[in-house]
């Protein structure tokens, strides 16, 4: 009589709650073998931002995810590039057709209740901020609490953001530093500035030579602001954090004192104690996403510190999730196998987005030192991002359920 032999249960902990956390135990759920707990720092588990591009590849992986219930939102069918000065506009973007389903702008809040809807309540634990990490070698990683408990777990799944501590404590000599970029944002009632400019009702940008604010609908009568503005890293660095810090009005308005008087009016009109202030961090590219003897993956910005995500880091967050579950599934939860394969398909992918940044940056420095003494006009058309004859459909078009049968073919 035959002995039936069954699988050990792998124990996953996910690190972090937004999107690529959640996204990551939506996918997961679907492989059998695993007992999945989501670990996030907040007592509440809420989006601290204000809006969130949807574009074609993060819609094919939603669809992928089974994440059907997200329908609010404004489509970006249209996109501006506006001198924040003049009004003169500079450049303007109509969508084509990449997929079945329009590129939206919708709020943080609404991407995130449609994967909790997937996730069980009791998977999730809240409060949890995570100290570091310990290798255990073949008994696993532990993880070590601000609350003084610990767990260990077979696989853990860094979904902590850009300033990861479980990328810390794996490549504890990772640098990262302030780009020098700042952006703060919140979200307005549409009623509150629909007075001011028609244009303002169109997703866009107004730019200055080192800033410029952007403008977008966010759908359930929702407006929101995004403003950006440049500054020294060795002067601010040091006083910088990465996500979501109070800030007062007089501090956003002062670095856009040169705009048109309806932009300027648009940025006065936001209730005191409503901004908040974002400071964007950077570092270099990983050879790989995996660590401790496949006992450790990254995901989301955790895994790719970029100084820019293409308006899609999101969605790069919920492919790498989807990835890691169908490398899992396709190898019976064998990580000796599993880390390596999701590895395989991840890190050229940000590879070359790292190369893609690098090159963009390098284009407008050739081009801007070409010109005599630039006016402000020049140095902010030198600024604007123009798509044309440069194929993004490798991000923005980027099916990930293609992009994983392929790999598979070629690896079996």
């Amino acid at each position: 009589m035959a002995v039936k032999v069954e699988t050990p249960v792998l124990k996953v902990a996910i690190v972090g709650g937004g999107p690529g956390g959640l996204a990551t135990a939506v996918a997961l759920r679907a492989v059998p073998g695993l007992e999945v707990t989501l670990y996030e720092r907040a007592e509440v588990l809420r989006e601290v931002g204000a809006g969130i591009s949807i574009p074609p590849n993060s819609w094919n992986v939603l669809d992928l995810l089974g994440v059907d219930s997200l329908t609010s939102g404004h489509p970006t069918t249209a996109v501006l590039n506006m001198n924040g000065k003049t009004g003169e506009e500079l450049h303007r973007v109509e969508t084509g057709s990449l997929s079945s389903r329009k590129p939206i702008r919708t709020q943080r809040t609404a991407l995130q209740a449609a994967l909790l809807a997937h996730v069980p309540k009791d998977s999730i634990q809240l409060g949890k901020k995570v100290l570091g990490l310990d290798n255990l070698g073949p008994s696993g990683v532990r993880l070590t609490f601000a609350d003084g408990s610990t767990t260990v777990a077979g696989l853990v799944v860094g979904a902590d953001g850009i300033r990861s501590v479980v990328r810390d404590s794996v490549w504890p000599e990772y640098p990262l530093s302030f780009t020098g970029t700042t952006i703060w944002r919140v979200l307005l009632p549409v009623d509150a500035i629909k007075d001011l400019d028609p244009r303002f009702m169109t997703t866009g940008w107004w730019h200055g030579p080192t800033t410029h604010v952007y403008f977008s609908l966010v759908g359930e009568g929702m407006w929101e602001i995004a403003a950006r503005a440049w500054q020294d890293p060795k002067i601010h660095g040091s006083s910088k954090v990465s996500w979501g810090t109070p800030v007062e009005n007089e501090v956003v308005e002062a670095n856009f004192t040169e705009y048109l008087p309806q932009v300027r009016e648009a940025l006065h009109r936001v209730p005191k104690g409503h901004w908040r202030e974002f400071a964007a961090f950077a570092g270099p590219n990983l050879a790989t996403l995996t660590g401790w003897n496949n006992r450790v993956v990254l995901v989301g910005d955790s895994s790719h510190a970029l100084s820019g995500a293409f308006g899609s880091g999101a969605g790069f967050a919920m492919e790498d999730g989807w990835v890691l579950a169908q490398a899992l599934a396709s190898t019976n939860n064998d990580l000796s196998k599993a880390l390596p394969l999701f590895d395989k398909i991840r890190v050229p992918y940000y590879t070359r987005m790292y190369a893609h940044l690098d090159n963009e940056a390098k284009r407008r420095a050739l081009h801007l030192s070409q010109l005599l003494e630039p006016s402000d006009e020049e140095r902010v058309r030198n600024k604007v991002i123009k798509i044309e004859g440069t194929d993004m459909k490798w991000i923005y078009a980027n099916d990930i359920g293609k992009v994983w049968r392929e790999s598979v073919a070629v690896v079996a």
